[in-house]
């Protein structure tokens, strides 16, 4: 029985098979790909996911920060750290219980600034029991205040005051709206 040589030395074959090859090469020429070199300061620096830390002063724990979602940008030119998920903070008092709490939807805070930026359904407790609620509240932990220029909802043992705007100590127990509405109890 006779069998037949493959193809592969077939110089035909072989010469086929450069012409294609070549031309497959040739047909890529041009369409080469490379994805752009991306700049060190738009790439986070860190990247956590389900972070939940304790941070002490002096070895007592004073807050526990929760978030689901942590970018660190330090090469920017104004280095920041982004929250997408949102952020809760929580205050502890000598006793280890929760006495004022702080969240929202997303964060983002200006490290050299140090300034907080929170936005989307913002929530706070202050040591007084008192809720606030606003869409965008900022945080200015330099000069130890808060502040809002949108609408605020501050709802009180007694009753709930509507605003536009305010500003406060960081600790949200002095503050003062600066459009009021809602009715206000008077005493005679």
């Amino acid at each position: 029985m006779y069998v037949k040589r493959l193809k592969f030395h077939n110089p035909l074959y072989i010469a086929a098979t450069y012409l294609v090859a070549a031309i497959s090469l040739l047909s890529c020429e041009g369409k080469e790909e490379t994805l752009p070199a991306m700049e060190r300061s738009l790439r986070p620096s860190l990247h956590a996911k389900d972070v939940k830390t304790l941070v002490s002063d002096s070895g007592v724990v004073r807050y526990r920060v929760n978030t689901d979602e942590w970018f660190v940008y330090d090469k920017a030119e104004k280095p920041y750290w982004e929250f997408p998920i949102g952020l809760r903070l929580e205050r502890f008092d000598p006793a280890k219980n929760v006495d004022a709490e702080l969240q929202s939807k997303y964060a983002h805070y200006l490290t050299d600034e140090k300034l907080w930026d929170l936005r989307d359904s913002v929530n706070a407790t202050n040591l007084e029991g008192e809720h606030f609620e606003c869409d965008q509240l900022f945080w200015d932990e330099r000069a130890e205040r808060i502040y809002s220029n949108g609408k605020i909802k501050i709802t009180k043992k007694d009753r709930v005051i509507y605003g536009q705007g305010f500003e406060s100590n960081q600790t949200l127990t002095k503050y003062t709206i600066r459009k009021p509405e809602g009715i206000f109890p008077i005493k005679e």
